[in-house]
């Protein structure tokens, strides 16, 4: 592969007990005398956010080719609340959407800075749904968003997911 990427990870405090697993990957071209330095490309690049889906799912490392390296040079993974590596595994106290959004902004000044807003957001599933909280309540850090498998947890889409088949229309 041409290009070369830098993995770092942490763990982020929150208000409660929960603490967030996280990994930014930083996507740079591997040195090329032929080329021209990178750097006058890397300030045109983007970022990316990855919110993985539920219940309970997290983030892996292959979720970062959603995000092309020619345009994205930096990703971030995050496990949400009670899930992946996030501790603890499983908690639902203290975890509602509002503090969930709440973490996706801590993050994004955590990593980012206190001005620099998300290039671009992609949502799964409860992803999508965490998304579109975080745009609502955070509109000036959100640039892009690509939402897939869209659910919004909505009572008809509970009882399609996990109502009884005979009981649907």
């Amino acid at each position: 592969s041409k290009w070369i990427t830098n993995v770092t990870s942490g763990m982020l405090s929150t208000e409660s007990q929960h603490e967030l697993y996280y990994e930014v990957h930083r996507r740079h071209l591997r040195y090329n005398e032929d080329s021209d330095s990178d750097n006058t490309q890397r300030s045109k690049r983007l970022t990316g956010l990855f919110l993985h889906g539920g219940p309970g799912a997290g983030c892996y490392p292959n979720h970062v080719r959603f995000f092309s390296p020619e345009l994205y040079d930096t990703v971030i993974l995050v496990d949400q609340r009670g899930c992946g590596r996030s501790t603890p595994l499983g908690e639902v106290a203290n975890n509602t959407l509002e503090l969930l959004v709440n973490d996706v902004e801590r993050l994004r000044v955590h990593i980012l800075s206190e001005d620099k807003p998300y290039d671009a957001i992609l949502g799964g599933s409860w992803g999508c749904t965490l998304a579109l909280a975080y745009a609502h309540t955070y509109p000036q850090y959100v640039r892009a968003m690509v939402l897939r498998g869209v659910c919004l947890f909505r009572p008809q889409e509970i009882d399609w997911l996990f109502g009884d088949p005979k009981d649907m229309d």
